[in-house]
């Protein structure tokens, strides 16, 4: 009787949770927004092998902050998730406060880079740490057993990290927080950096009204590099942008692109951009809070449309609640 009871009740979940996962593409092919359910964000957004791929902050108190999660799609609709792909089971020195995961692929190898620990001082451990893995759903390990990055360097707390390859092929970081940037050279197996020609490891390159989340990508030859502003708790949390001829700026800003709508939600920031392969398709991949939350913890993660107007500059986005309409990669 037992045995029935437990393959019935097998049965009944299995239903559920394929019911969960197709009911909002049912006749519908969008992806909604939020596009997964649960408190997420700092999403970064990434494509490997032809699958769409999104590492985000769990959203709790610092102390349950204690693992990664990442989500996989094929078609920006349906999303599978991967739990617990990275923990402070793997990373020892971290305690809490595991943020803002930054991946990237080099020679078959996945580096998750992330920060833990939220540091105060150079006395204290944490910092941005580094995993790595054969697979982009992990399980990741400890690359060092110890930070990447530990103390302040030129006053920029060490978190929100992003990593980047350039166009000739050299990996860069950037990261800071408290109304700082960095960026510095990572060498060649992303266990430290390479000095910059005036010999110096980390340069600030804060642009103006810059808080913290950098991100960057290239486009028609221009480097685009985005930012958060604003505190990550209140309603008017947003992204800026500055282009420039180079990775080290200089970084005029141009405007926001990304914030709060009072009718859909509201801290709309902390992002990351998808391009569609070969073409000049692109999304934003962000976190913002439901009308209906206070807490700040309470954030979902979401994606919608990015586009350009005819001189290169980045359209204001509109944050909608159907989200995007399915797309796959050929």
């Amino acid at each position: 009787m037992k045995k029935h009871f437990l393959i019935l009740l097998l049965c009944i979940s299995g239903i559920h949770s394929f019911a969960q996962s197709t009911s909002k593409t049912a006749g519908n092919p969008v992806a909604g927004n939020p596009v997964f359910p649960g408190w997420y964000a700092d999403p970064e957004g990434i494509i490997f092998n032809k699958t769409f791929w999104i590492y985000p902050t769990y959203s709790a108190p610092y102390e349950k902050q204690v693992f990664f999660d990442a989500f996989s799609s094929k078609d920006l609709v349906t999303w599978k998730k991967h739990e617990a792909i990275l923990d402070t089971s793997s990373i020892k020195w971290a305690k809490k406060a595991m943020w803002a995961p930054s991946i990237i692929e080099k020679e078959g190898k996945y580096y998750l880079f992330f920060g833990a620990n939220d540091i105060q001082s150079d006395n204290e451990t944490g910092g941005i740490g580094v995993a790595v893995a054969d697979k982009p759903e992990g399980p990741f390990k400890d690359l060092l057993g110890k930070p990447l990055i530990d103390k302040f360097h030129n006053k920029a707390q060490p978190i929100d990290q992003f990593a980047f390859k350039d166009k000739d092929g050299q990996y860069y970081l950037f990261y800071g927080g408290w109304k700082h940037c960095n960026v510095a050279k990572l060498n060649n197996d992303f266990t430290g950096f390479i000095p910059f020609e005036d010999g110096t490891v980390f340069r600030e390159i804060t642009p103006e009204s810059y808080v913290e989340g950098p991100f960057m990508f290239i486009r028609n030859g221009k480097y685009y590099f985005m930012w958060s502003e604003g505190g990550w708790t209140g309603p008017n949390y947003s992204v800026a942008y500055a282009i420039a001829d180079s990775p080290f700026g200089p970084f005029k800003r141009v405007d926001k692109i990304l914030q709060q709508d009072p009718k859909v939600a509201t801290g709309a920031g902390h992002h990351s951009v998808i391009n569609i392969p070969g073409k000049d398709q692109w999304y934003i991949v962000y976190h913002r809070r439901p009308l209906t939350e206070t807490d700040g913890n309470h954030r979902e993660t979401c994606i919608d449309e990015m586009t350009f107007d005819e001189k290169g500059f980045i359209n204001p986005v509109k944050i909608t609640t159907q989200g995007v309409k399915k797309q796959r990669i050929n």
